[in-house]
């Protein structure tokens, strides 16, 4: 087929998302490159990534124009050869198994401590933050470490396992707040050098280890932002792993990026330059897994405090760029603005959820408060 043929059966497609080629508003697409049509057609989300990074298409505000083509369902219709191969590769393979658990830490976690400090919050927290009454990106990401440390009902003297502890910013704000003996495992290198000197004269240990290695015994378990690299494979053990860790009166946080369906599999633009061997877990494949390992004491979701992060962390990421891009080229600038604003867009179409749970061996005999 000509590109004229293949651009008339996806402009036909975007009509549905009101996305017009070379239109004038923020979320149209301006193409560069007329054999865009025929990458889109022949590699998905895969190939229309890949043309961004590469400078066939551009447009004013990828977040809205995502937001559009996922409440289009649009990302359903151009599925891909390479789709339907990734999902074999996860049938086929442990993708997160204790061997491969720490190639992300190698792509996506070790590429420049700098780049996290300027892109982050002040204590470098690199999840969702939580605006219920938070005005910047600083406030946010500490009304979100209070609200958790209020959740898990910390004490004084406790034993704390920060489960994926990135750069320390949680565990140095349980130590200093509340008093209590922390241990954080992370699979970066680069992460945990940060993480100690962060936490330097603090009860903090930082380690570089894969959770099904830990032994020991904790009085509470937080894990923010780390299932997503567990897979759906491995739930059951992470699960049993955390319950054979807790103690019997101890409270567990877990943090995480939802999905609205169970998957198997993560996009594989994503897979390829973001999160290798990533997958976001649904509501089902997290519950199924952790019965008979836990009660449920509460399930809070403030997905859309995701979008206002992400568009925070880009906002970072710009203004700063002029500091970092002696380490980066320009393809990976586009790269990583690609990645911050189509996340904020699938966050704000709904398609991605932010959870917090917070889970008990046997329940507590008083009830369990669940701040807000």
């Amino acid at each position: 087929m000509t590109d004229t043929i293949l651009r008339k059966r996806i402009e036909t497609a975007l009509h549905r998302a009101d996305v017009v080629i070379d239109g004038k508003r923020p979320w149209d697409i301006q193409v560069k490159n007329s054999r865009l049509y025929r990458r889109v057609l022949a590699q998905g989300s895969l190939g229309f990534g890949e043309a961004y990074m590469d400078g066939w298409w551009d447009s004013d505000s990828p977040d809205q124009l995502l937001t559009r083509l996922l409440k289009a369902r649009l990302d359903e219709q151009f599925k891909s050869l390479v789709v339907y191969l990734t999902a074999l590769k996860v049938k086929l393979l442990n993708c997160q198994s204790v061997k491969r658990a720490y190639h992300v830490g190698e792509k996506h976690y070790n590429i420049g401590n700098e780049l996290y400090e300027r892109m982050l919050d002040a204590r470098m927290i690199y999840s969702c933050g939580y605006w219920n009454k938070a005005q910047t990106l600083d406030e946010a990401q500490e009304h979100k470490l209070e609200l958790s440390c209020r959740k898990l009902h910390l004490k004084k003297g406790q034993k704390v396992l920060d489960v994926g502890c990135g750069w320390g910013g949680t565990a140095r704000y349980m130590a200093e707040n509340y008093g209590v003996e922390v241990v954080g495992i992370t699979i970066s290198t680069a992460q945990a050098d940060l993480a100690r000197k962060n936490c330097r004269d603090l009860p903090v240990e930082i380690r570089v280890q894969d959770y099904r290695n830990l032994h020991g015994s904790f009085d509470r378990i937080v894990s923010i932002g780390m299932l997503e690299h567990v897979g759906y494979r491995n739930y059951s053990t992470y699960f049993k792993k955390m319950r054979e860790l807790l103690k019997d009166d101890g409270l567990f946080l877990l943090h995480t990026i939802g999905g609205n369906t169970p998957s198997e599999r993560t996009d594989p633009w994503i897979d390829r330059y973001i999160f290798p061997n990533g997958m976001i877990p649904s509501s089902q494949q997290i519950s199924s897994s952790f019965e008979g390992y836990f009660v449920l004491q509460d399930w809070h979701n403030f997905g859309l405090d995701y979008d206002k992060t992400l568009m925070s962390w880009y906002e970072n990421f710009e203004s700063s760029w002029s500091e970092i891009k002696k380490n980066y080229d320009e393809r990976f600038r586009r790269m990583w603005r690609y990645y911050l604003l189509t996340s904020a867009g699938s966050f704000r179409a709904r398609n991605n959820q932010l959870w917090q749970i917070v889970l008990s061996k046997q329940g507590l005999p008083a009830g369990y408060n669940f701040p807000r």
